[in-house]
């Protein structure tokens, strides 16, 4: 259960900083905000993990939270590149 809510939470940080990190408006919900930081922390850690990346002293490990902020950032772009600008109608 706590599992779930922490990557929720990280989710919501890190898709919140990629989202900072982007220029412009990004028009896609606090939904798809966390979906994409989630996605975007595991990837990131995965591929930090691959490349060779230890972190024997335990604690918080900086690398794959930034990391996980660039593949956010780019999920988030790819994401409003392929679903596109849409109006909201008023």
């Amino acid at each position: 259960m706590w599992t779930v809510i922490s990557a929720v939470i990280g989710g919501l940080i890190i898709g919140a900083l990629a989202r900072l990190v982007l220029p412009g408006k990004q028009n896609i919900g606090v939904i798809m905000t966390i979906v994409l930081g989630i996605l975007g922390a595991l990837i990131g850690s995965w591929l930090t993990y691959q490349f060779g990346y230890s972190n024997d002293n335990g604690g918080w490990k900086v690398v794959p939270f930034i990391v996980g902020i660039i593949v956010a950032a780019v999920l988030i772009f790819a994401y409003v590149s392929i679903t596109g600008r849409r109006k909201v109608a008023r």
